[in-house]
């Protein structure tokens, strides 16, 4: 069969660089950190005291103030992000077919902060929850929302796979439009993590920045002196059409999604492969769906998380994915920016990549002070300062605990 192609025409997001799309681009070209101390708590007993939250966000933009209650927040930020993307995508919503538009939506976590309220007030005399507490807290709910909010009744799903869920859900999304199985499909991510549990959490891991008395270079991608990521938090959603359904409504069209990826490290339950075997798989197989070659590609938002092992393993594996090509790529972690949005990453950064290829600019990896002798010298990571460059394909890598990797491949149309 002959397989349909699938374009992006609405975007929105809600991160800690911006609550609109226009906000969060402006600040990532200009290297804004979105890191602080933590406002959501008292962070003094926690070894990290800051993160990047989500600034003046209100809720009761989206959705009706007295059923805020009923929703984590994770919940909150992915209908701010689907609400802004609808609208920026010019949908007639009293025209299209409701049964051809789907939702598949990511997250690594879900409800977190629900699951930890309602277990600190357990007790085990007189064990009372709240109703809300399962639907409020499940993964999957998100996604779910938004189908009811809107009446989509087409493909409807959450996938989770850590760190890489929201690129999973924009390959799922992008599959079934080519294969004709949706016209419009919402996609994206939504995590809301910076709570006790989820910096406790993590700093049990040690996977985590305790930068606390320097926040705002505390996410630092390739340095020498990096010491884990910075939690963040937020939304992306995107949606993805049928090219002929968007030129039929005169759309606007942001890019083409060209192709998708997945692999596994099949190495460690949080550690990646040394030698990015799968982080390399999965760059090829993306650029193969795309029917591109190594040599096409402009631009790579890499998954630069700020970890030890992690900002190592990724570099040896675009040399190994680009060969000589690898030196003329545009390199950068916009996670020194936005922090480590869990599940929600991909999305971020896969919006990323679009405005990179819309403005011809490359967005810094900021935060970068002392070379790290174990990572290649001669790749061009844009380190601090944004560059201009015509961006005619970029590609988007998101590695989630577990060994599960994604990577996306836009295209300008």
């Amino acid at each position: 069969m002959e397989l349909k192609r699938v374009v992006i025409t609405g975007l929105g997001t809600v991160n800690p660089l911006g609550n609109s799309v226009e906000e969060f681009w402006n600040n990532l070209k200009n290297g804004v950190s979105g890191a602080g101390p933590i406002t959501k708590f008292n962070p003094t007993n926690h070894k990290t005291q800051f993160a990047c939250e989500v600034k003046n966000f209100d809720a009761g933009l989206y959705i009706d103030r007295k059923e805020i209650r009923k929703h984590d927040l994770y919940t909150q930020y992915a209908f701010a992000g689907s609400h802004q993307a609808i609208e920026d995508s010019g949908l007639d919503l009293g025209k299209i077919d409701h049964d051809r538009v789907g939702v598949i939506w990511g997250a690594g976590i879900g409800g977190l902060e629900t699951f930890f309220e309602e277990a600190r007030s357990f007790k085990d005399e007189m064990p009372r929850f709240s109703p809300f507490f399962i639907p409020k807290m499940i993964a999957n709910i998100a996604g779910g929302l938004i189908s009811i909010k809107y009446g989509f009744r087409g493909p409807s799903f959450t996938t989770v796979s850590a760190c890489a869920s929201a690129s999973h859900a924009m390959i799922e999304a992008y599959n079934l439009i080519r294969l004709g199985k949706a016209e419009v499909i919402v996609t994206g991510g939504s995590e809301a993590a910076v709570n006790q549990a989820g910096i406790s959490g993590f700093n049990s891991m040690r996977a985590i920045s305790t930068r606390n008395d320097d926040p705002k270079t505390a996410s630092r991608p390739f340095d020498l002196d990096r010491d884990g990521f910075v939690m963040g938090e937020g939304a992306a959603a995107l949606i993805f059409e049928e090219y002929e359904h968007a030129v039929k409504r005169g759309a606007a069209i942001y890019a083409e999604m060209a192709g998708g990826g997945m692999s596994a490290d099949a190495f460690h339950m949080t550690a990646p492969d040394p030698d990015g075997r799968g982080a390399h798989l999965v760059m090829k197989w993306a650029i193969e769906d795309a029917g591109l070659e190594p040599e096409d590609v402009d631009y790579v938002n890499v998954h630069g998380t700020s970890t030890p092992l992690g900002d190592i393993a990724e570099p040896k594996a675009i040399i190994k994915t680009f060969g000589e090509h690898a030196y003329k790529l545009s390199i950068s972690a916009t996670k020194s920016m936005t922090g480590h949005l869990l599940g929600a990453a991909g999305a971020v950064e896969g919006l990323a990549c679009i405005l990179a290829i819309n403005n011809s600019i490359i967005p810094p990896t900021i935060n970068h002070f002392t070379y790290d002798p174990e990572i290649d010298n001669k790749l061009d990571m844009t380190f601090n300062v944004a560059k201009e460059r015509v961006v005619n394909v970029a590609i988007s890598n998101t590695f989630g605990f577990g060994g599960h990797n994604a990577t996306l491949v836009f295209k300008k149309l």
